[in-house]
């Protein structure tokens, strides 16, 4: 069996765009991932652990426990073994009350990769292999959250290209989600139901390269 975390925000929780409502494990991207690894015989088991509003390595002003640097090493020692960790952040960095670019942002995710590679696991357990996604670009944010993510759309222009200079810097594996899916026509920030199933779909061919290669 090979566990494989998702450490993620909303567009992994699997928020529906323009609600506050949820979409079910099997149609959100990594239950869609599990399903089709399923379907080509490996044996994994899909952990999510995906927040609302969770940043790189910045607080939410005024909601705690949105910095995802904060107790990354405790979650990888609660879940191992793990064989890979997918960690899916950078969208919460652009909102309004940050003045952060792309650049910035990746170097928040350098730090949780850190982090997860220097977790207290146990004697004998392995490190896991790390897949960094960087988010689908922020299109026009309407709805509820426009406010929130006021300027987002400019502050993020480089990000792709920032995380994969991270992943590449750190050895890690590397997907860019905007070359299979852009985000929602609804609310600009987050994903539709067909969106989770095609990433989901995408994602899991980057994880079986991984699996492979382990």
């Amino acid at each position: 069996m090979n566990p494989i975390l998702v450490y993620a925000d909303s567009l992994s929780w699997g928020i529906v765009p323009g609600t506050r409502e949820r979409l079910a494990f099997e149609k959100r991207w990594p239950g869609m991932m599990e399903a089709e690894l399923h379907r080509q015989s490996f044996k994994v088991r899909v952990i999510e652990d995906c927040l609302n509003g969770r940043r790189t390595c910045v607080d939410d002003p005024s909601k705690p426990g949105r910095n995802g640097l904060i107790g990354i090493e405790q979650r990888i020692e609660v879940n191992s073994p793990l064989s890979i960790v997918i960690v899916f952040l950078g969208t919460n960095d652009f909102q309004s009350v940050h003045q952060i670019d792309a650049r910035q942002s990746a170097k928040g995710l350098a730090s949780i990769v850190s982090a997860i590679r220097r977790a207290p696991i146990e004697p004998g357990m392995p490190v896991p292999e790390i897949l960094l996604v960087a988010p689908p670009k922020i299109q026009s944010v309407a709805c509820e959250i426009a406010k929130k993510f006021e300027g987002a759309e400019q502050k993020a222009v480089g990000l792709a290209d920032a995380v994969k200079d991270i992943a590449d810097e750190m050895k890690c594996e590397f997907f860019d989600a905007a070359t299979v899916t852009k985000t929602s026509n609804v609310d600009g920030v987050h994903l539709d139901a067909e969106q989770h199933r095609t990433l989901g779909h995408a994602i899991s061919a980057r994880v079986i390269r991984l699996l492979e290669r382990t």
